[in-house]
């Protein structure tokens, strides 16, 4: 029934903004490229960050003259992955998680090895790669306590679909005692693929140009914000600029077809608003600078050095600090940072990262910092000193990985 609905639900979803109008059907399990002859490794993230994650490994297994084929969920992962995918490796939709459309792309592409990042949990496909035989490797491992919850209500479901996982590496202990709870069977330790993830290239001229702007006003950016916290983040500019005249804000939201309604917000706390997608700048009497567009975080981080990480105030759960800690930023956060708990600890403890807990200590927080830029510094300094300890995720990963590879090698002669 959900395959004959598919359609209708996808259409819906390209109405939406939510799906490639172009490429849509490849969430119906139709490809969009021809297989190529070999051995083929799958790797599967959700959205961005995920798919992000795992460039690391994609370089590895490339460099071993593997197929591999990753796949994303959402249009604007599948815009910045294809861009920074290595020759040898190309980026499809998954297929929305259907009996009928998992088998029409599982007897398309036919991998040799599935590789799941996080928390890619899709019962009707871990199932169906299961009947196949494919091993199915879940990387950079983690499942948060709602979805732990979610699943321990359904034990009898949960045993079968965890217990078709052939090895799952977790990013941390608690990740990994999660899972063999819920049935993994083998189940291994090692570390956060997001340490490792190559930093994306920044055009040279668009960060000059961009640097040049802002360089002699103060500044700050909220990062990967989502509704509620925008608004809070007004009220901060507001605040703060009678203290630093030539306050500039930039707005990073999660989602970026939300701009226009942030823009629209801002107006009406009669702030002056330019907007990234129409092809604005940030010049001169511009209070809020929203970069409503895919990809560009990067340029962000290199060029501001105080931000705040959104889903952290207002909803929870918490946004991937990992990124900005690489620039050097110095990191302001939330209280709801539950899905990268590890992560701010090993800031928080390192002193690169500051918890405020609600719109006033905001404030106060953005206003001491912006008032000692040399406070920024040491807590870019720190950031990036955590970064440097933990890397080393990727190399354990392919360890582990190497008995896989090793039998489709010999499946290969």
């Amino acid at each position: 029934m959900m395959a004959q609905c598919a359609p209708s639900f996808l259409n819906w979803r390209v109405r939406i903004g939510k799906e490639d109008p172009v490429r849509f059907v490849e969430r119906l399990g139709q490809a969009g490229l021809k297989r190529p002859s070999g051995r083929l490794v799958w790797l599967h993230g959700a959205s961005l960050g995920e798919s992000l994650s795992m460039l690391a490994l994609v370089e590895r297994l490339v460099q071993l003259n593997l197929n591999v084929l990753v796949t994303t969920g959402t249009s604007s992962s599948g815009q910045v992955i294809s861009s920074r995918l290595p020759l040898g490796a190309f980026h499809q939709y998954v297929p929305l998680d259907a009996p009928q459309l998992i088998c029409s792309f599982l007897n398309y592409w036919r991998p040799d090895l599935a590789l799941f990042s996080e928390s890619e949990l899709w019962p009707n496909m871990i199932l169906e790669l299961h009947t196949r035989q494919t091993p199915l490797i879940v990387v950079n491992a983690r499942i948060s306590k709602k979805s732990f919850d979610r699943w321990r209500v359904a034990s009898g479901i949960a045993q079968k679909v965890f217990g078709s996982i052939n090895l799952c590496l977790a990013q941390d202990y608690s990740n990994a005692a999660r899972f063999l709870r819920l049935g993994a069977k083998d189940v291994r330790i090692t570390g956060n693929l997001k340490f490792d993830t190559p930093a994306p290239l920044i055009d040279v001229a668009e960060l000059s140009a961009l640097t040049k702007l802002i360089a002699a006003r103060p500044v700050w950016a909220g990062v990967s914000t989502h509704p509620g916290e925008e608004e809070l983040i007004f009220d901060s500019h507001v605040a703060l600029m009678q203290q630093r005249p030539g306050l500039i804000t930039f707005i990073v939201p999660r989602h970026p077809e939300r701009g226009q309604d942030i823009a629209r917000v801002a107006r009406l706390r009669g702030l002056t608003v330019a907007l990234r997608s129409i092809g604005a700048f940030p010049s001169q009497g511009v209070d809020i600078y929203i970069s409503d567009t895919v990809g560009e975080t990067a340029m962000i981080f290199r060029s501001i050095g105080l931000v705040f990480m959104g889903k952290s105030l207002t909803v929870g759960g918490g946004q991937n600090p990992i990124e900005p800690a690489k620039f050097g930023c110095a990191i302001i956060h939330g209280p709801h940072v539950e899905n990268f708990l590890p992560v701010y600890d090993l800031l928080f403890r390192a002193g690169a990262a500051t918890r405020v807990e609600n719109g006033a200590a905001l404030t106060q927080a953005v206003g001491s910092f912006l008032m000692d830029p040399a406070k920024i510094r040491r807590k870019g300094r720190a950031a990036i000193e955590v970064v440097e300890k933990v890397t080393g995720a990727s190399r354990k990963t392919m360890d582990a990985l190497e008995p896989y590879l090793t039998a489709m090698r010999g499946e290969a002669c």
